[in-house]
């Protein structure tokens, strides 16, 4: 962000840290319980929707909402870092749920499967904005010394609000029937989120205060040798610098099993005889434990590094996913311990990836940073789905859950060898 963009910090007005700020940071993870709330609406529903409501028999056209949501959110967390630049945290924060309005209406009662696309698309606006601005603005207020534990406990929020939201709408669908009733709770979460970010402060001058404590990044250009033009920033954490590429990498993988699980298991399990409420704990526990699970992970992160989390998650992620196919004759024992699995490999590389780029990244381009980084790991839902969709309609869905078992060790492999972790000195 520009300095001229960024109100001076009067000496005394504003401190860093965790405690300094408990109120305001309270109050956004609660919108950060919100903005998973929403997302977890279509964890257990919109699969069997496409295939029983709309008689949809492609997998990858059942999918085809998976990846509007990914590559959508995917494009908004890219330009959620440049706009930054341009605009406060909060007004970015108030733009995403503006967008999500119309989401559960749509779901809950559109004429045609491209009208779940397109909600997806409004759905994928919603998250890059509204998750990336929460992140940003949990670690502008803690400062350095605390953001793999302020990473942890925003995506914990988030992500249990997402298994509680995906048990929520089973249990309601087993009642209720797929539509409308468990897609209209989340206009609940949507009012709920905007009038909450109404009350948020905007967190600019903290921001401020951590770069004046900073000295310029190596090289910085730009008048005040603080700026990294967005480009640079995207090269340097998609490619250049080594680390930030193994982050990245390890990101989209990590989703791209998110991406996948969310179509494939609810096809997989009920063709295996479980029914809606099964397969709605199957899909609810995996976030569930990937959210609770983030809190010990953010903290541990910062007292032993980034990187062993972020390898051996990986690892317990590829586990997680053999499980499910090798246990397919107990098909609710096997979706449980996958679930578990998934879940608590991915509450270790979750928090530990944030953080990573976060230290690697100078204060003044971190947003760019943060923003090519989750542009990577959310381009995994795309690429999830796809891999699904094709994958599963040429060799089946078992077939499809070992390919992406094998990508993830080879992810965690990758990230042993490119991830560094930075001095634990405090700066």
């Amino acid at each position: 962000m520009p300095a001229a963009a960024i109100p001076a910090a009067a000496p005394g007005a504003v401190r860093l840290g965790l405690r300094e700020n408990r109120a305001q940071f309270a109050l956004l993870v609660v919108v950060t319980v919100a903005v998973g709330a929403l997302v977890g609406l279509e964890r257990t529903t919109v699969p069997l929707i496409g295939v029983e409501a709309f008689g949809l028999t492609s997998n990858l056209a059942v999918f085809s909402f998976i990846v509007a949501f990914g590559l959508t959110k995917a494009l908004t967390n890219l330009a959620a870092g440049a706009l930054t630049a341009r605009f406060r945290r909060r007004q970015l924060l108030l733009a995403g749920w503006l967008a999500g309005v119309p989401v559960p209406f749509v779901l809950a009662w559109a004429p045609s499967w491209w009208w779940i696309v397109a909600a997806n698309v409004l759905l994928g606006v919603n998250q890059g904005l509204t998750w990336s601005m929460t992140v940003n603005m949990k670690i502008d207020l803690v400062g350095p010394a605390r953001r793999g534990l302020a990473t942890g406990l925003n995506e914990a929020a988030g992500y249990v609000a997402v298994g509680a939201s995906a048990l929520l709408t089973g249990w309601l669908a087993t009642h209720y029937g797929l539509r409308p009733a468990p897609e209209l709770i989340g206009a609940v979460f949507v009012g709920a989120g905007l009038v909450l970010s109404l009350l948020a402060k905007d967190t600019a001058a903290h921001l401020a205060l951590e770069l004046a404590r900073h000295p310029a990044p190596a090289g910085a250009v730009g008048p005040d040798a603080g700026e990294v033009p967005f480009a640079a920033a995207f090269a340097r954490t998609s490619w250049r610098d080594r680390s930030l590429r193994g982050a990245s990498q390890a990101g989209l993988v990590n989703n791209l099993n998110d991406g996948l699980t969310w179509g494939v298991f609810p096809l997989l399990f009920a063709d295996h005889g479980l029914g809606i409420a099964a397969i709605g704990l199957i899909k609810g526990l995996y976030p569930l434990l990937w959210g609770f699970g983030q809190i010990p992970a953010g903290h541990l992160a910062d007292r032993i590094g980034r990187k062993p989390l972020i390898v051996s998650g990986m690892l317990v992620q590829a586990a997680g996913l053999l499980a499910a196919v090798a246990l397919l004759d107990r098909p609710l024992f096997a979706g449980l311990l996958s679930a578990v699995g998934l879940g608590i490999g991915t509450a270790l590389v979750y928090p530990a990836l944030i953080a990573a780029v976060s230290d690697r990244a100078h204060p003044s381009w971190r947003a760019n940073a943060l923003g090519t980084y989750r542009f990577w790991r959310d381009l995994g839902y795309a690429a999830g789905a796809l891999l699904a969709g094709v994958l599963a309609d040429a060799i089946g869905l078992n077939a499809t859950i070992l390919t992406a078992a094998t990508l993830t060790a080879a992810s965690g492999l990758l990230a042993a060898r490119w991830v560094s972790d930075p001095d634990r000195r405090p700066r």
